[in-house]
């Protein structure tokens, strides 16, 4: 499987850097919190849900040799500085976006550490697309890079990401609703 490159003027920090030994594994499957019934009340979420108000809405469009792939179109709500997207919301559409590539590897993930680059400024109403990958897998940490590019997927890069997911059972997320 071939995954893009995230060009940087050096390496993702170390953390965030897959051991020698890791594979990006193959996507092995459909997002979990397709499949099961516990994990589907997803309408809430800052990141992806429709029902969140003030959220980024993001939406999902698809997956290709690895990579996940969404839309992101930056609301007032969001700003910081007068007219563009606030740092912290960006960063938080890039967390949403590795979170999507790392379900796709079949297992359940929560971020354990994620760096942003930020290197343009994105306007308020504009278009943010992104792309997730995985970078490999060492026991329960899968490695994930992504990025936004402004205007079209093959736009200006504006924001840029590196982290580490690390799996969990599903109780982690279901254990508050169930008692």
């Amino acid at each position: 499987m071939t995954t893009p490159s995230v060009e940087r003027s050096g390496p993702a920090s170390s953390r965030t850097t897959p051991p020698a030994h890791a594979v990006a594994p193959q996507v092995v499957g459909p997002d979990p919190r397709l499949t099961s019934p516990v994990m589907a009340d997803y309408d809430g979420c800052f990141g992806c849900g429709e029902q969140a108000a003030s959220g980024l809405r993001i939406k999902r469009t698809g997956r290709h040799d690895g990579v996940a792939t969404a839309e992101y179109v930056v609301r007032r709500e969001h700003q910081g500085a007068p007219g563009l997207a606030h740092g912290g919301v960006l960063t938080t559409a890039m967390d949403e976006m590795l979170g999507t590539a790392a379900w796709l590897l079949g297992k359940r993930y929560v971020t354990g550490r994620l760096e942003t680059d930020f290197l343009a400024p994105v306007p308020v109403g504009a278009t943010l697309y992104l792309r997730g990958w995985c970078t490999g897998v060492d026991g329960r940490k899968a490695y994930l890079e992504g990025e936004g590019r402004i205007g079209s997927p093959d736009g200006p890069l504006a924001v840029r990401a590196a982290a580490l997911f690390v799996e969990v059972p599903e109780e982690h997320f279901t254990k508050e609703r169930l008692n």
